[in-house]
């Protein structure tokens, strides 16, 4: 009621100046760590109170926002002074907009302000929304957040902007960027003078640099090491504005002086775009090698030093079907080499791509039509890649001057024999799709080519990949005949054997692309690490809970941990961000109600685990580093009958045989089963069995539903999973441990069900069955397939235990992958020699 009496008080006192009350309510209230927001109406925070509303926007208070982890995060190059005490901490949400939907601020071009006026950008993820994190002064926060409230917020690149909300930055997200800072040596730019685009924009441009307080503006990171290639020095650049005096403790004046312009003519383009014409590409002028590489090896980040946003265009053509699913497969393959964290893919429509100005706006362009291209989108192709600008053809007829297109019927949509060579001339040999179509000698001057090259392996080496760098300023592009955007499992491919070949060198497809996309200035690095999650503790039977928690409450200490010798599980009824999850001290959320995730049906799982005690009691994790540990200290307590199981979708160590690890993406199935088994007993007495009962329990459990019977999955010697004999496409890992009479077995498990890559997965196997033998089987889930994979291997156990070896090797002798095939025999070791060999 105080708090309301005081907005009450704030606006009879100020209500003709917005801008006073929020500078006012600000600077009373941000000692008490609340968090203001400025959003539309629709977006309000729950139980935020509401301080002002103008036009469907409001100006909010509600609790503090934190931030303590920038793992996530880009950083920009800034200076060490990071954060004054006066200062405020935010982060601006805004979306990408293109064509006639592009919302510009409505006011007049006077009162518009430039987010990049009013602070400095600390970090940025991109995404949708794009995220920014930056710095301010309480009156230049007060000043950005009244202009977004009244629209006539600008922000740089053609973003809009959503929501901006102060934050409060913990210890360790400041020390991330102070580190940054102080790894970071001072580089300094000397801009060269240069025509401006229009006088007005350049004298503000220059008295904005001549404030005390300099920006570093919308720099847009991406993952990796070094700048963006094929630029000069930077003390050679011509991008700048005027002759400028630079502050010794600002660390990338530089870079301030690209942005600076960059923003100034992207503020003409959009306050009068229809009254620009496109200029002709010219080999001769404009702008030289912008991009330099200033930024030091740090865990492997990449700051993008261009100016522009982290955006790769897609043109599919024309909005037919056709063309938007080529779009979907476009995005697919590259959202699979590069991290979407760091780069957005966006479609660049006919209508935008001849009108908008994009040019400005992205970091590669990749051309994937197969129509004709018209004459004025094809000019402005050409003078994107005379700016510096990179393209990526994939089966487009788009080329250079120097070659052109020609088409081969008898190579279209066939599986061929491509030699692909890399940047260092090493050479990577592979299946493809070829579409029909060879790059030969053409009109006009040739240009030089690149290191990247592929022909097919034939008497005539068809050239299907060339490189071609183009123009002076680091123009580049890679132009391709090779259908490097369809997976295998593409409806163009026909036959069994096609797909069979294609499979086959699908890693070695996204290996070529990776390289092209390396090549083209992009960091194909490995993604981020996703963070560990806690654990759930679930009781797949009524029946088990209450002894369960009962059992938990005699073992836990006064703090409700239980201790191993690899990590700690602390028990909590609910789950907080405040509590920590570390590789040795995880969370086990006990309360089932608060339960939920978007890839583990934990109903299906239940309606599908059709077992007497094995995999009752489960431990689940969206993330973790791997499940063989997570029962370490529950195998020897816990009694036998609650069936302990760990399942995860995403492993961030998983362990394979010896030392390999083994590759956890999301859309592998993966679980640890705990198994006890009486020494004295038909397998205690042949524990290496264990192995083989799993895999082949995962291949029955396939196999043995309804219609699913021809499916090509088989069991291969001595743990894993393969499709036919072709690809491995899973595995089993078995730990075991004699205490007393009594083996306390874990069973790791992995198979892939609906990640395609990088190899193949279970519901490859029934796509291509549906095609080639016209069935309509439905995909498989992993909850699904891990509960059936339990109990088989509960009904395989039971029947070794009362038959021996004998009741089991029929079925197994049935999915063997080695079945009806002459075998030699070696000694120990041999991963080829049969099962009564043992």
């Amino acid at each position: 009621m105080l708090i309301t009496l005081c907005y009450l008080y704030l606006w009879a006192r100020w209500g003709h100046g917005p801008a006073a009350l929020v500078r006012t309510t600000v600077q009373q209230l941000r000692a008490s760590r609340c968090s203001f927001t400025f959003c539309r109406a629709t977006a309000q925070p729950r139980g935020a109170r509401v301080c002002l509303s103008r036009g469907g926007r409001v100006f909010c208070v509600g609790e503090s926002q934190s931030i303590d982890d920038l793992n996530k995060w880009a950083l920009f190059l800034v200076s060490p002074f990071i954060l004054e005490a006066e200062h405020i901490a935010f982060v601006t949400e805004s979306i990408w907009v293109q064509g006639d939907t592009l919302q510009r601020p409505s006011s007049s071009s006077e009162t518009i302000v430039k987010w990049s006026d009013c602070c400095l950008p600390l970090a940025c993820r991109p995404g949708d929304p794009y995220q920014l994190i930056a710095r301010a002064s309480v009156d230049d926060f007060s000043k950005l957040g009244v202009a977004f409230l009244e629209d006539r917020l600008q922000v740089a690149n053609g973003l809009i902007p959503q929501k901006i909300v102060s934050v409060h930055l913990h210890d360790s997200a400041l020390k991330e960027l102070k580190d940054q800072a102080s790894d970071t040596p001072a580089q300094l730019l000397e801009p060269q003078p240069e025509p401006s685009v229009e006088g007005k924009p350049e004298l503000e441009a220059m008295e904005h640099v001549g404030r005390e307080d300099h920006q570093v503006l919308g720099s847009a990171p991406t993952p990796g090491q070094g700048g963006a290639p094929g630029g000069e020095p930077a003390g050679e650049s011509d991008r700048g504005v005027g002759s400028v005096e630079h502050c010794h403790l600002h660390l990338s004046s530089c870079h301030e002086c690209l942005e600076l312009e960059n923003s100034t003519i992207e503020s003409v383009k959009f306050a009068s775009a229809e009254d620009i014409p496109d200029l002709p590409y010219d080999y001769s002028s404009g702008l030289e090698g912008i991009a330099h590489d200033l930024c030091p090896k740090r865990e492997q980040r990449r700051v993008n030093l261009t100016g522009k946003a982290p955006n790769i265009l897609l043109y599919v053509g024309s909005d037919s079907q056709d063309a938007l699913d080529r779009l979907q497969q476009v995005q697919s393959a590259l959202a699979d080499c590069v991290d979407t964290n760091c780069y957005t893919l966006y479609h660049l429509p006919l209508e935008s791509a001849l009108r908008d100005p994009w040019p400005d706006n992205c970091l590669l362009v990749v051309i994937a039509t197969r129509e004709s291209i018209p004459e004025d989108l094809s000019r402005r192709f050409m003078a994107y890649l005379s700016q510096g600008g990179k393209v990526l053809g994939l089966s487009s007829p788009f080329t250079l001057a120097g070659f052109q297109v020609t088409r081969k019927a008898a190579l279209q949509d066939t599986v061929q024999s491509l030699v692909f060579c890399k940047a260092d001339w090493s050479q990577v040999r592979l299946s493809v799709l070829s579409s029909g179509c060879v790059y030969e000698g053409g009109p006009g001057e040739p240009l030089s080519l690149g290191k990247l090259q592929g022909h097919l392996d034939n008497k005539d080496e068809d050239r299907l990949i060339v490189q071609v760098p183009f123009g002076t300023r680091g123009g580049e592009a890679v132009l391709c005949q090779v259908h490097l955007e369809l997976p295998p499992s593409s409806p163009v491919v026909q036959t069994q054997e096609d797909f069979n070949l294609l499979k086959s060198s699908n890693f070695r497809r996204y290996e070529v692309l990776k390289e092209i996309l390396t090549t083209l200035g992009l960091s194909c690095d490995a993604k981020h690490v996703p963070a560990l999650t806690p654990l759930y503790l679930l009781s797949a039977a009524e029946e088990i809970r209450d002894p369960l928690m009962q059992w938990l409450g005699k073992h836990v200490d006064a703090e409700g941990v239980i201790k191993s010798s690899k990590l700690s599980l602390k028990f909590v009824s609910s789950y907080t961000s405040e509590i920590e999850v570390t590789p040795s001290a995880i969370p086990v959320v006990t309360d089932i109600e608060t339960f939920s995730s978007e890839n583990f049906n934990f109903e299906i799982y239940q309606q599908n685990l059709q077992t007497k005690k094995l995999g009752k009691v489960i431990l689940f994790a969206e993330v973790t580093t791997t499940t063989m540990s997570l029962l370490d200290g529950l195998m020897f307590e816990m009694p036998q009958e609650m069936g302990l199981i760990a399942i995860a979708v995403h492993q961030t160590q998983g362990k394979g045989r010896g030392r390999n690890a083994w590759l956890s993406p999301v859309g592998c199935a993966l679980s640890t089963l705990l198994v006890s088994i009486p020494l004295r007993s038909q397998l205690g007495q042949r524990i290496p069995f264990v192995q083989h009962l799993m895999s082949l329990a995962v291949v029955e459990a396939v196999r043995s539903i309804p219609g699913y019977q021809d499916i090509n999955l088989r069991v291969k010697w001595p743990n894993d999973i393969y499709y036919s004999d072709l690809m491995k496409l899973g595995g089993v890992l078995v730990n075991s441990t004699l205490m007393g009479e009594t083996f306390h077995i874990l069973i790791g498990c992995g198979f892939n069900v609906t990640n395609s890559n990088p190899t193949i997965c279970i519901n490859d196997l029934i796509t291509e069955y549906n095609k080639q033998h016209g069935a309509e089987l439905k995909p498989l889930r992993a909850d699904y397939l891990i509960a059936r994979s339990v109990t088989v291997l509960e009904k395989l156990i039971d029947t070794f235990q009362d038959e021996g070896p004998n009741g089991v090797l029929p079925l197994y002798y049935k999915y063997w992958l080695h079945r009806l095939r002459m075998c030699r025999l070696r000694g120990r070791g041999s991963r080829a020699q049969p099962l009564r060999g043992m």
